[in-house]
């Protein structure tokens, strides 16, 4: 009974005691609710919050702005195109004289449409024979066949015999063969061709060729105002046919430095093969039409014209975007009346020359005219005797200023015997025996006479060949005893190298063309060749760097590069002649002679006595007083087309420059092969030197 109690008691114990617990419970609780409404009254009020600002916006885009975002839209969704390529830049020479200018043509041209069928292609190309008159002389009987083959499908078809068709079904003939067989049968039908289906043929072909998104060039020579009216008036019913006002580039001085000028692209070739990748990298279309060769090619970039370019909008209409512009004007350093007159005296000389006893294997010349004191190419110039039919006549041959390399000879002394100043090998005034000098097991060397105790001077007045091979034997460290083996150190070879690559022989001069050749460098380091190469008889050399080393020589010690591109001008936009100056070339010092000026002037000096007493009198014309060098050299032609030189000749050669002091033109004449050895020399190169420093004093005195 008593343990009942207290088991009573204990559990009363426990209610007392979870009382508080449960209370506070109840408290939690109503504070937990209390929060959470709270939280849902935030967030309702968030949400709502966000909804009315989203409403606002709305209402603000599709309401407000909507017109703008329509407009925008119609944008983002345009097409974008072009004209075909815009005019380039005119072309000046020094004195702005116009070279080269753009002269509108009137072009028929045809793009494919999309859906078109070949046989609405062949009747157009019917259509258009009646009303153009083109010249198809040159259709060929295979696009004849293949013009018959589409107008004469079925018929075609049936020339196939059953026995192919068996072995076609049975893939031993495929749908090449098929055609094959069938061209292989159709020789009468085109026999039978008039006029009119040659014709059409040949229209058809130009319709068709290249891609098929391309504008076909059907007719852009000599056409009619007719003919342009016709295709203009009846563009809705020809299908693809139109008609547009194009350019070409016209040559207001003929063929006066044609060449160097360079070429554009024409209108059907658009971008050739070879220069596509090229072009395509820079953002080009290939059928935009660009420059290809030399200076054309050159500043393609200052040259090219600016297209215009219209806006596609959603309606089908177009906008004008930006109105296309012609392309930059460029001014030349070339004096397009001395290069006329070079290119005039040039031809005549070397027709002249060829007619001259020993000149069997005499073609061409070469002259460069230029100044000294900044590297303006003021006139250069090659022509070349060609013969056809037993008739000889001149063609350009001047890209071989900077691709040609010669022989230089004796021309070459004066760097030489700046060798021997800046290696202690002779001094100013030094006196070396000209006399005849053997070395062991090779062919005797002497000067063209033996000129006996002479200073460096006369050494070069009278172009002394043993001088100079002593002052390598000198630099070279060896002794020399007549007729004994001669060893020498070959790093002499690196020092004349060296100092010769500082007049610009054996480098690239820099000239701004778009190809230069180096010119040939001899790998052997004999000592008898270490002779051979002072007097100009080893390594051979451009024009253009004969030009860039008498420049040197000229200007008192600065190399300096050749250039033809003086200024460029944006075109204008009034009737002005130019626009505003974007370019203007200044003058580019490429290095400096390595030697006191005491040494160059000894060699100007030298130089000044070769033109008024010495081998080159009657050089510079009337100029006597001048400065300059001869040069004569062997040379070596393969005259049976083996690629094995098997003949000797002599190369003629001369570099000068006017006055002696302070000049201001420089002139280098090259005329290789000129005769065969110990036989009659012309003396071209003396007329070609004389002739155009007259005519230089003439233009400019």
């Amino acid at each position: 009974m008593e343990g009942a109690k207290l088991k009573k008691k204990k559990i009363i114990g426990e209610v007392k005691r979870h009382k508080p617990i449960n209370k506070k419970r109840k408290t939690i609780n109503k504070n937990l609710s209390e929060l959470m409404g709270k939280r849902f009254t935030i967030v309702l009020f968030v949400l709502s919050f966000l909804y009315i600002v989203i409403g606002i916006r709305l209402f603000y885009l599709q309401v407000l702005k909507k017109d703008k975002y329509k407009e925008d839209l119609s944008y983002l969704s345009e097409t974008i195109i072009e004209s075909s390529t815009a005019p380039r830049g005119r072309i000046y020479d020094r004195n702005y004289n116009l070279l080269v200018d753009n002269e509108g043509v009137k072009t028929i041209y045809y793009k494919k449409q999309n859906g078109i069928k070949r046989s609405e292609e062949i009747e157009l190309a019917y259509l258009i024979s009646d009303k153009l008159d083109i010249d198809y002389s040159s259709v060929s009987d295979a696009r004849l066949k293949t013009f018959y083959y589409y107008s004469h499908y079925d018929e075609c078809r049936k020339k196939i015999t059953d026995e192919e068709w068996d072995l076609y079904a049975k893939r031993k003939l495929n749908d090449e063969d098929i055609d094959n067989l069938i061209y292989e049968r159709l020789d009468e039908e085109i026999k039978d061709y008039t006029e009119r289906d040659r014709e059409a043929a040949y229209i058809y072909y130009l319709m068709n060729k290249g891609y098929s998104y391309d504008e076909k060039i059907i007719k852009n020579d000599n056409v009619t105002e007719e003919e342009y009216a016709y295709i203009s008036e009846n563009i809705d019913n020809l299908k693809g046919f139109n008609t547009k006002l194009d350019w070409e580039r016209v040559y207001l001085y003929g063929d006066t430095f044609k060449t160097i000028l360079g070429s554009v692209s024409s209108d059907s070739q658009g971008i050739p093969k070879e220069l596509s990748e090229e072009y395509l990298s820079k953002g080009y279309s290939l059928d935009d039409r660009v420059g290809i060769s030399y200076l054309e090619y050159q500043y393609e970039e200052y040259l090219k014209g600016t297209k215009t370019t219209y806006r596609l909008l959603s309606d089908n209409s177009y906008e004008l975007v930006s109105e296309g512009k012609r392309g930059n004007d460029i001014v030349l350093s070339i004096d397009i009346n001395l290069q006329k007159a070079l290119e005039e005296i040039l031809t005549e000389e070397v027709l002249n020359a060829k007619n001259e006893y020993g000149t069997a294997y005499y073609d061409h010349s070469f002259v460069v005219i230029s100044d000294p004191n900044t590297g303006e190419i003021l006139a250069m110039a090659g022509k070349k005797v060609a013969e056809k039919d037993g008739q000889r006549y001149v063609v350009d041959y001047t890209p071989g200023v900077v691709t040609l390399p010669v022989t230089p000879g004796s021309i070459v002394k004066g760097a030489s015997m700046m060798v021997g100043y800046k290696y202690g090998a002779i001094d100013i005034n030094s006196y070396i025996v000209d006399e005849c000098i053997k070395i062991k097991d090779t062919p005797i060397k002497c000067s063209w006479q033996t000129m006996g105790n002479i200073n460096d001077i006369y050494a070069l007045q009278n172009s002394s060949n043993v001088y100079q091979y002593k002052i390598a034997i000198r630099v070279g460290g060896g002794d020399y005893r007549y007729n004994e083996a001669l060893s020498l150190d070959e790093s002499a070879f690196d020092k004349y190298r060296n100092m010769y690559a500082e007049f610009g022989l054996g480098v690239k001069t820099g000239i701004d063309l778009p190809v230069e050749s180096l010119g040939y460098m001899g790998t052997s380091r004999l000592p008898g060749h270490l002779l051979d190469f002072s007097i100009g008889q080893y390594d051979t050399y451009t024009p253009i760097q004969l030009s860039q080393y008498i420049n040197t020589i000229a200007n008192g010690g600065k190399r300096l590069k050749p250039y033809l591109l003086k200024e460029v001008y944006k075109p204008s936009d009034s009737n002005e002649k130019f626009g505003s100056l974007i370019y203007k070339a200044e003058t580019t010092v490429l290095g400096t002679l390595s030697v006191e000026d005491k040494y160059i002037n000894r060699v100007r000096e030298g130089f000044s006595k070769v033109v008024t007493s010495g081998l080159g009198y009657g050089y510079m014309g009337y100029y006597t007083n001048s400065a300059g060098k001869t040069g004569t050299s062997q040379s070596f032609i393969d005259t049976d087309g083996d690629n094995i030189v098997d003949t000797e000749t002599i190369t003629s050669s001369f570099v000068g420059y006017s006055p002696s002091e302070n000049p201001v033109m420089s002139i280098v004449v090259v005329s290789p092969d000129i005769s065969l050895p110990n036989s009659y020399q012309s003396a071209i190169t003396k007329r070609l030197s004389s002739r155009m420093t007259n005519k230089y004093f003439e233009l400019y005195r």
